[in-house]
């Protein structure tokens, strides 16, 4: 018996490129497909996640988003992964920087995604499993950065299931290991992906600067996501080459 669609994706393999972006929001998938992608078809819908499958420079590229959260992308992840036949994802997102040196606007590379998360216990393991990106996208991904000229970092990010945490001092110790920034998903993500024997890689426009307050507005957010953009636009051209 088929396993698609799925109470959360109305579509079939056919319409998934082997490639698909993730970003959180709807609606900057929405943004992508329209404003990047050509002969971009809507392919899912289901609860509002939009997702499109259309034509980047002459490659086919799915965008579609994951919601907020490491148990969201962990449904929409294992589910491309292992439903619909897809064999990269690239989550694009936003970060808070909780490093001096990353600054606004820069784009980081997860190399790998320390979290709070207890996601992983799912698969007890005798031990901590320390989720990491797919070298061969990492290495992609980060030539497309060099050709595009956006500044980044790569590093290991944190990946948390709080935004408002009741610990104050809960980012001091993750700052004290080295830890670049904070986001929501990705660690889920690469659980995933270890999980399929899949690819998958995180990348981020930082928009705003948790120890020093600085932030972005919503206008400048949308010029500096679209350099993150095209770098995971090219990134996924490359890929289908």
């Amino acid at each position: 018996m088929a396993a698609f669609p799925t109470p959360h994706i109305a579509a079939t393999p056919d319409d998934f490129a082997k490639t698909v972006l993730m970003p959180g929001d709807p609606l900057r998938s929405k943004f992508i497909a329209e404003n990047f992608l050509s002969d971009a078809k809507l392919i899912n819908n289901v609860r509002g996640v939009q997702g499109y499958t259309g034509n980047y420079e002459g490659h086919r590229v799915t965008v579609m988003a994951s919601g907020m959260g490491i148990p969201s992308i962990g449904i929409y992840s294992y589910e491309l992964y292992n439903f619909f036949g897809v064999e990269n994802i690239i989550r694009i997102g936003s970060t808070g920087s909780i490093n001096m040196d990353v600054k606004v606007r820069d784009l980081v590379f997860a190399m790998g995604a320390s979290t709070n998360s207890d996601y992983a216990r799912q698969f007890q393991l005798p031990g901590t499993f320390a989720p990491i990106a797919d070298y061969g996208l990492l290495k992609t991904a980060i030539g497309k950065a060099d050709e595009v000229g956006v500044p980044y970092h790569v590093g290991n990010i944190l990946s948390s299931d709080t935004f408002y945490d009741a610990q104050e001092d809960a980012n001091d110790r993750w700052i004290k290991m080295g830890v670049l920034c904070i986001e929501m998903e990705t660690a889920g993500l690469y659980m995933n992906a270890a999980k399929a024997g899949k690819k998958a890689l995180g990348m981020f426009t930082v928009s705003d600067h948790i120890l020093t307050g600085e932030a972005l507005s919503a206008e400048e957010r949308q010029n500096s996501f679209t350099q993150m953009m095209e770098v995971a636009l090219k990134t996924a051209a490359e890929l289908d080459s």
